[in-house]
């Protein structure tokens, strides 16, 4: 719509965004995924399970039961640190899944009208390795993939890498680790950082927790700021029918009972207060609160506004 796009532009609209504290989190779309997407990642979330959840419409569902889910990421800055989660599932991409091959998206207009130029990011933070949370980790350059944010540094937990080095890959995920995680790693842009039980921080307000299951070494994102917090998901949560039915697993959750106690934890956490929930494959309006409903969770959520980029120039070649 017109009053969401940026004064003087006619392509990029302005990034949803949500305050907390004195941190603004951005959304930057990529692109809503189709409707087959939620019957293959959530099988369990037929529309049976979807009419006995009602609250899911019209924004997270629609009135056949049917799941919406989006790629997007969150970009926040942090005492003039520039912080982006995840980084989606990428352009020109060789891909199996329909949905992610060959992508043509609008995805770094829509970073760069938001402020976040990608030459102007001090850090990228993976929460799993995942092909749709790593895509814009490069981009294609030359006949090559290079490194998309030249100046940030990217982090993952040591041991979602230790995981997947570790074990033997498919050809679909070994091409993904070769044209989005090998080429940050081999210009030594990649941090593997520890993340203990209690978490750990990377910048002033911002944690990363513990959330495995999806993945062994997979991060949730807390941010806080003056009294007020903010979780972005991961895939712990993929979309909000795992609140009215956190038993719900995904197709590709490594250890779904772990990924099943994971989000309880996370849930009970979160039920009653005043943190927003962010969730990283949730459509608009993507942010809630977690409210209590008998013995499961309802999101009530939380519309966004829409915020005044905030510009800052590259810093000067080396």
């Amino acid at each position: 719509m017109s009053s969401n796009t940026q004064p003087g532009s006619t392509t990029a609209p302005r990034a949803p965004a949500w305050t907390v504290g004195d941190h603004t989190v951005r959304r930057i779309d990529e692109t809503a995924l189709p409707p087959q997407t939620g019957p293959w990642l959530l099988p369990g979330a037929n529309a049976d399970v979807v009419a006995r959840t009602p609250w899911l419409r019209p924004d997270f569902a629609d009135d056949q039961g049917v799941l919406r889910l989006a790629s997007h990421t969150f970009a926040v800055e942090v005492e003039g640190l520039r912080i982006l989660v995840d980084t989606g599932i990428g352009n020109g991409k060789q891909r199996a899944n329909p949905a992610w091959h060959n992508l043509d998206s609008d995805y770094e207009a829509r970073l760069t009208a938001a402020g976040f130029a990608p030459e102007t990011v001090d850090v990228v933070v993976l929460t799993h390795l995942h092909t749709d949370h790593v895509g814009w980790n490069t981009r294609a350059e030359g006949g090559s993939w290079v490194p998309t944010f030249p100046n940030a540094r990217y982090l993952t937990a040591r041991t979602e890498w230790d995981y997947w080095a570790g074990v033997e890959m498919e050809e679909a995920r070994r091409q993904m680790f070769r044209d989005s995680v090998h080429p940050v790693r081999d210009a030594g842009l990649l941090d593997l950082v520890d993340v203990p039980d209690e978490g750990t921080d990377i910048a002033p307000g911002v944690r990363l927790l513990p959330a495995p299951g999806h993945t062994p070494g997979q991060v949730a994102v807390e941010l806080s700021s003056r009294g007020e917090r903010a979780l972005i998901t991961g895939d712990s949560i993929h979309h909000p029918v795992q609140l009215g039915h956190p038993e719900l697993c995904s197709c590709v959750d490594i250890s779904p009972e772990l990924a099943t106690r994971t989000r309880h934890r996370l849930l009970d956490s979160l039920a009653g207060t005043s943190t927003l929930l962010l969730g990283s494959h949730f459509p608009p309006p993507t942010a809630g609160h977690v409210r209590r409903e008998g013995d499961s969770y309802r999101l009530v959520p939380a519309a966004p506004g829409f915020a005044t980029p905030q510009l800052r120039s590259a810093p000067p070649s080396a």
